[in-house]
């Protein structure tokens, strides 16, 4: 019994964590949005500031190539939509996630509770039957 209940602990530990990696990667790629919602809002700010006669230029790859000021808005304003919705994205994926790791955390601590009085139990047969045990578990003769 203890040892089915030892593998069921084990799996059980593995898929926390294996939720507890997800949370990780989950966290830092929401991390990584939060920084390019910044620069983007930064841009954005700037890109308010100039008036029609202003050049502006789009670097691709190594090459500075002059853009439309209102496209660049336009694309400006579809990447913080974009960033913003993947933002929310993350955060219902991180809410899943806490609440998975939560579960399984649970489970956890029942399944180590049941494997305690699971031994405790082998323990009180091994002392009531101690003519089953090896050498090496077996306990003090009486006299």
């Amino acid at each position: 019994m203890a040892e089915a209940i030892q593998k069921r602990l084990q799996t059980e530990l593995e898929k926390y964590q294996q939720t507890q990696k997800d949370l990780s990667k989950s966290m830092s790629a929401r991390q990584k949005l939060e920084a390019q919602l910044t620069e983007n809002n930064i841009v954005k700010e700037e890109l308010d500031l100039l008036e029609a006669q202003n050049t502006v230029y789009k670097l691709i790859g190594p090459v500075l190539v002059k853009q439309d000021l209102d496209e660049a808005k336009a694309t400006v304003g579809k990447r913080l939509e974009y960033i913003t919705g993947e933002i929310q994205r993350y955060e219902t994926l991180l809410k899943e996630l806490e609440r998975k790791s939560e579960q399984h955390r649970e489970l956890l601590s029942s399944l180590q509770q049941e494997y305690q009085r699971a031994q405790g139990r082998a323990a009180v047969k091994v002392a009531l039957w101690p003519g089953h045990l090896t050498d090496t578990h077996r306990l003090p003769a009486h006299h």
